[in-house]
């Protein structure tokens, strides 16, 4: 899917064949982009509005769908996306024409998943794939509708389990830390807030020693059994963290005992296996409750409540949105309702006078 360069005007253009539904073939020319990827993407839009259409397979929809997937979505989630069509859909729809899946098929295929003993979030997540890719064969197949509206959801919205270690219980872990590596991370993400991904992809340049912040901008995800350097989560992920200094001065010495390390390589090595298991086993030996890796950042959040912050702070902190920090961690926040009456009668009596 080449673009070219145009040398007297600078800009992109695409020149390519392709057959129309009567399988005659034809030459199309688009110029005036101003980018290569702007060439590449109005090409493979095209081309996938000439091959769709409602009499088409639900495989061959598949196919130009997770292709066009593939430039859209983050690595590690179009190879989420892949298995869970492969797994779940595929088996079920693949030869059926997209018109001939009707409100009653999708019923058909949603029970599978509940004879199956799916988790009701699973089959939330499946159902809501599903009707993504009906919701695009209605915008360029033009398919009439998408069944899975029709037939109705089924499964339950994910509802995050969510644990944390208070101070004390981290405090308490950690004294059986003993790796200088393990306890500088669990340190970063209880009193920084970060995603592991965010963390593992962190290099000696992303630490300001001199402000005491440290910068998010990527991610290590593990696709295909490698650890791979990605965008981060979201836009609002990106972003500066400033850290308590005692965890800066314990970030400046183990970086100093790392041999020849370069200003651009990752300071961590552990992996998210080992980090789990050493949370474990400090939380059995300390004798206080298991958490998750991700619950570390759960117990920042939980900190930085009980200290009084506010949601937007700590939204902007963990690099999430308000929205989410309420809809997450609510429940962790004080009940202030008696206090504001207790202020109000104070200002009316102030008033009065």
């Amino acid at each position: 899917m080449p673009a070219y360069l145009d040398d007297k005007t600078k800009m992109w253009y695409c020149k390519f064949y392709y057959q129309d539904a009567a399988g005659v073939r034809h030459q199309k020319l688009k110029r005036g982009f101003k980018l290569q990827r702007e060439a590449k993407a109005w090409e493979r839009e095209f081309l996938a509005n000439q091959r769709l259409n409602p009499d088409m397979t639900f495989q061959a929809l598949y196919d130009i769908y997770i292709e066009d997937m593939s430039h859209r979505l983050k690595p590690s989630t179009y190879n989420v996306r892949k298995h869970q069509f492969a797994a779940r859909m595929l088996p079920f729809f693949k030869d059926k024409p997209i018109s001939e899946i009707k409100p009653a098929d999708v019923r058909r295929w949603q029970n599978t998943l509940i004879s199956d003993n799916a988790s009701p979030t699973y089959q939330r997540t499946l159902h809501s794939q599903l009707s993504a890719i009906f919701n695009y064969a209605v915008k360029y197949s033009g398919l009439k509708s998408n069944p899975c509206r029709i037939a109705g959801r089924i499964g339950k919205q994910k509802g995050e389990s969510m644990d944390f270690w208070t101070p004390e219980e981290f405090e308490a872990a950690m004294r059986h830390i003993t790796d200088p590596e393990i306890h500088l991370v669990l340190d970063m993400l209880y009193f920084g807030g970060f995603r592991s991904g965010e963390l593992l992809a962190l290099t000696p340049d992303d630490l300001d020693f001199n402000s005491g912040q440290i910068s998010a901008s990527k991610s290590v995800q593990r696709i295909g059994g490698q650890d791979i350097v990605t965008s981060p989560k979201t836009d609002n992920s990106i972003r500066v963290v400033p850290m308590p200094l005692f965890v800066m001065q314990e970030a400046r010495e183990y970086i100093d005992r790392l041999y020849g390390i370069r200003h651009s390589d990752p300071i961590f090595h552990v992996s998210r296996y080992v980090l789990r298991d050493r949370i474990g086993k400090a939380a059995a030996a300390a004798g206080v409750k298991r958490i998750r890796l991700h619950d570390t950042r759960h117990s920042h959040v939980s900190l930085l409540i009980d200290l009084g912050f506010s949601p937007m702070l700590i939204a902007e902190r963990i690099g999430d949105t308000v929205d989410m920090v309420n809809n997450t961690y609510g429940h962790l926040f004080p009940n202030r309702h008696a206090e504001v009456a207790t202020k109000l009668q104070q200002f009316q009596k102030i008033v009065s006078n």
